[in-house]
């Protein structure tokens, strides 16, 4: 047995390929290139399982990789078919005669059911290896149990169902738990719940299904000869929640729904698809006399679990009269029919047979046919011989049946990781629907497909649907990879250009009025769809050479706006007069550059509002820019012009703080245009010093000189320092202005002077006003009488002048005792001079031999020296260099010391300098006194030689480095 289940490739047996619906070809497409990298495996591959009984096989269950197999009538082979070489013998450890009828695994292989024919159940647990006799269940001839998938596990099976030949339902649960010898029985109970008739009385219980739903409720399945019965309802409160008692008891008195067929095999059987284990199953297929009734199972459904029923009539040869089928199982897309000596396969979506597979007399006649619902895998058995079908890609196909049946959507979801039968459905789905009419699907499907994009647009064309060649075109474009430019500057312009047609189609006809705002709505979706936006912005001048071309101004500023080319939209408002939408969209979007360019459009029909636009932009916005438009807008000379052109300008002075001299000088001339009140304000509020003014002071005089405004001209005059012009001036406007211009310049006595002469001489000759002159005399006190005298007239009395010749007498007198007084103190202090001379020609100093040069600490009586009243003691030649250090007087210092030297030699230079102290030359002595009376005049430590070397640094800049490296 060690070799059992190792698999071979049966030389007799035969592989059958499935391809439903159509044979197994490549569909060749534009689009890609199909080529068949490998072979492609039949879907159905039989092997016969390298195994010989002992005996012959009376039964055969497979369930979760768990075989099991009965030979004789006394032995039971259990395999577990991950390790098929520990094969497992049980005996049953009958003597009577008693045959096995039927064996039941559930869905976990654990639980082993054996129904035999002296209507006796065994049961074996996969972990054990008694066979224990199911005492409640004996008398009762077991032909179906439903497994209870919700709550069966290895240990119990939970409540099920199981269902006798005499037409009864029982519910009863098992435990796999042995125990002692007087351990508990594996039948907790068993009993009765519901008898199943037909027309003759209660019929054999063939099939037995049961699920729990989603939504809690319960659904069993039960099939006789020739009915199937339909079982739903909610479990039962308390105890009983987790049986079947409650479903049943809600048919004790109506029957429940069952659907009848006449035809009698004598049997029937029930098979279910599950995707996956422990998932809900999804199709079902029961096989009775008519043919095998196949659907869907929707657990949703509140009156019937069957939903998109059929009845596929038996093949050819198959059938009550004639091979009547023996089993049957379902896969996902086939039902697999086994009769006595073949094997045939029927798809579930055609009902044709894709598969026959006949096997070899010497095997004997097939016995039965199970499923294993973990794997997928198939089983078949003779006495003899067991075979096994792999299913292999079962859906690779299918898509191709779908699309012969027009199921596009299905079709494209078995296809969907295989793209070129993917772009097959797409391109058949767009064909459909094009015929139908349904242009808009079709155009949809048509983009997505790689067919040849002018065979689609041109079909579209013929048949005069330019809304789903727009579709097309649209979704075309969504498809296109950023590299392809070219193809979506086409596509945009082109779809620009349906639109635009469609909407000048529309536009005139009242009754599409509706459809006209429909288009509108999509046209603009488009032109603001972010998938779109790149493309647009590429193609933007030729599509608005579209819009321009079809007199949509409405959608080219629209389509301006998406752009951000505000200066479109603002210069189409501008040319439909639109002045104030045009400074909505400026103010919206605070482009400057758009402001310099568009403001002397708009300041001439709405200044007020385009100068509160600058104003709220405030800095961002550079006013000499705007300078232009506010001088061709203020050339009219109007007073509103002028002030709106003002109003801006002292915003940016007086807010801003502008400095330009541009803009302070555009002010001035504006104030001279229009508020001479304000000029004079504002120069003397800038003041009046020419080197903090912002404004040009000679653009300035020349433009108050040209507008008469004299006050303001004086004021420039008084900035310039022309005091002698703003005088001139001002005594043209007032007096009192030419006195204030007269004081003005406090340090120059001699020029104020002259002014208040010229304000004196304009007061008397001009005014003839004596009062008023003598008043201008009391207001200088430069001024005397005898000034002013030449300018009065010969008529003039000197009663006039009385008082104030008085006081200029008084005046002179004054001044005369204080030249007396000040010749006084003269001569007290050139005697304290005398004395203090005499005392100094007797003051001495004495020189002791152990003093030294403050300077070099050397003795002092070794050199020539100098001893100065202070006390302090100096070299000659050390007091000569540190006044050299100290004063700037150095070339002097060192031509004096050079010349004293060369006459001390006695050198031929020398010489020649006596020769010139001959010829009228400085002496020897001369020099000397000369030198002295440069280097000895103060004590350098002492004089105001070294005060004023206060700010000197105490180490030379050239020799700190030296110096702060020698402290290291």
């Amino acid at each position: 047995m060690a070799s059992i289940l190792d698999e071979y490739e049966d030389s007799l047996s035969r592989s059958a390929v499935l391809q439903p619906g159509c044979p197994n070809v490549a569909i060749p497409h534009s689009g890609y290139v199909n080529a068949q990298l490998e072979k492609e495996v039949p879907i159905f591959t039989k092997q016969r399982i390298d195994f010989t009984p002992s005996e012959r096989i009376t039964s055969l269950v497979v369930s979760c990789n768990q075989l099991c197999m009965s030979l004789g009538k006394d032995s039971l082979l259990r395999i577990d078919l991950g390790k098929a070489s520990e094969p497992n013998h049980v005996e049953l450890g009958r003597k009577d005669d008693a045959k096995v009828h039927k064996m039941f695994l559930d869905h976990t292989g654990s639980h082993l059911l054996i129904a035999l024919s002296s209507t006796e159940v065994l049961y074996v647990n996969r972990n054990g290896q008694k066979v224990r006799p199911l005492a409640r269940w004996k008398g009762q001839l077991v032909e179906s149990v439903g497994w209870n998938k919700a709550l069966g596990t290895e240990s119990s099976t939970g409540p099920i169902l199981v269902g006798s030949a005499q037409g009864q339902i029982f519910e009863a649960e098992l435990s796999a738990s042995e125990g002692g010898l007087f351990g508990p029985a594996p039948d907790l109970y068993f009993r009765p719940l519901y008898v199943l008739n037909e027309e003759g009385g209660p019929a054999p219980v063939c099939s037995l299904e049961a699920e729990r739903g989603p939504d809690g409720r319960g659904f069993v399945i039960a099939t006789t000869r020739q009915r199937l019965f339909q079982f739903i309802g909610r479990a039962s409160e308390g105890a009983e929640a987790q049986g079947f008692s409650g479903l049943f008891a809600a048919y004790t008195d109506h029957p429940p729904p069952f659907r009848e067929f006449p035809s009698n095999l004598g049997y029937s059987e029930l098979a279910f698809y599950t995707p996956k284990l422990r998932s809900a199953p999804r199709a079902f297929a029961w096989m009775m006399g008519d043919g095998v009734l196949y659907g869907s199972l929707d657990c949703g459904r509140p009156d019937s679990l069957l939903s998109e029923e059929r009845v596929w009539e038996y093949p050819e040869g198959v059938g009550p009269g004639a091979s009547p089928p023996l089993a049957i199982v379902l896969t996902q897309f086939h039902f697999l029919l086994l009769l006595a000596d073949r094997v045939e396969a029927v798809c579930t979506l055609t009902g044709q047979v894709v598969l026959r597979d006949h096997f070899l007399e010497k095997f004997g006649p097939l016995k039965h046919m199970v499923k294993d619902s973990s794997t997928g895998q198939l089983w078949a058995y003779t006495e003899r011989a067991v075979f096994r079908y792999h299913v292999q890609r079962e859906a690779r196909d299918v898509w191709r049946t779908y699309l012969d049946m027009n199921r596009f959507d299905l079709a494209k979801e078995y296809c969907r990781e295989r793209p070129d039968c993917l772009d097959t459905v797409l391109a058949r789905e767009a064909d459909f629907c094009f015929r139908q009419h349904r242009y808009l699907e079709s155009a949809r499907c048509y983009a997505l497909t790689q067919s040849y994009f002018e065979e689609i647009a041109l079909k579209f064309l013929e048949a005069r649907q330019e809304e789903a060649l727009a579709e097309f075109l649209q979704r075309k474009l969504a498809s296109l990879k950023p590299s392809e430019r070219t193809q979506a500057t086409l596509l945009t312009t082109w779809l620009t250009e349906l639109y635009l047609s469609r909407l000048g189609a529309l536009q005139g006809d009242p009754e599409a009025l509706n459809l006209y705002r429909e288009t509108r709505e999509r046209f603009r979706a488009f032109l603001i769809s972010p998938r779109h936006k790149e493309w647009l912005f590429a193609s933007r001048a030729s599509i608005h050479e579209l819009l321009a071309s079809h007199g949509d101004t409405e959608h080219m500023v629209y389509f301006a706006v998406i752009m951000q080319d505000y200066e479109r939209v603002v210069a189409y408002h501008c040319q439909h007069e639109a002045y104030e939408e045009a400074l909505a969209v400026l103010s919206r979007h605070r482009d400057p550059q758009l402001f310099y360019k568009f403001s002397p459009i708009l300041i001439r029909h709405i200044p007020r509002q385009l100068v509160d636009a600058w104003i709220e932009l405030g800095n961002r916005l550079d006013a000499r820019q705007l300078i232009p438009a506010l001088v061709n807008y203020s050339q009219g000379g109007e007073t509103q012009q002028v002030s709106q052109a003002i109003r801006y300008m002292e915003f940016c002075v007086n807010v801003l703080g502008e400095t330009e001299q541009a803009i302070h000088n555009y002010l001035l001339s504006l104030y001279a245009r229009g508020q001479p009140a304000s000029l004079l304000a504002y120069l003397e509020q800038a003041g009046a010093s020419p080197h903090r003014v912002h404004y040009d002071l000679k653009y300035a005089l020349r433009l108050c000189a040209e507008h008469g405004h004299h006050r303001a001209c004086v004021h420039v005059y008084k900035v310039l320092e022309l005091y002698e012009e703003a005088v001139d001036l001002a005594l043209q406007v007032d007096v009192d202005l030419a006195k204030q211009c007269a004081d003005l310049p406090e340090e120059d006595e001699e020029l104020r002077k002259k002014l208040w002469l010229k304000i004196a001489r304009h007061v008397v000759q001009e005014e003839e006003d004596v009062q008023t002159a003598m008043a201008c005399l009391a207001s200088c006190p430069l001024l005397k009488i005898e000034d002013v005298l030449p300018f009065f007239p010969d008529f003039v009395t000197i009663d006039h002048f009385k008082e104030a010749i008085c006081s200029s007498l008084k005046a002179y007198n004054h001044h005369i005792q204080e030249l007396q007084r000040e010749m006084e103190e003269a001569t007290a202090s050139a005697q304290r001079i005398r004395r203090d001379l005499q005392e100094l020609r007797g003051r001495y100093g004495t020189v002791e031999p152990q003093d030294k040069c403050a300077t070099c600490d050397f003795p002092l009586l070794n050199r020539p020296f100098y001893l100065f009243l202070c006390g302090h003691m100096f070299h000659a030649d050390c007091l000569l260099q540190a006044f050299l250090e100290a004063r700037q007087e150095e070339a002097l210092a060192e031509f004096l010391q050079r010349k004293l030297a060369m006459l001390e030699q006695g050198s031929a230079p020398a010489k020649e300098a006596e020769g010139g102290a001959a010829a009228g030359g400085p002496s020897r002595e001369q020099l000397k006194a000369d030198l002295d009376e440069l280097v000895a005049a103060e004590c350098v430590y002492c004089g105001e030689l070294m005060i004023r070397s206060i700010d000197r640094p105490f180490i030379d800049p050239q020799r700190y480095e030296e110096e702060h490296l020698s402290w290291l």
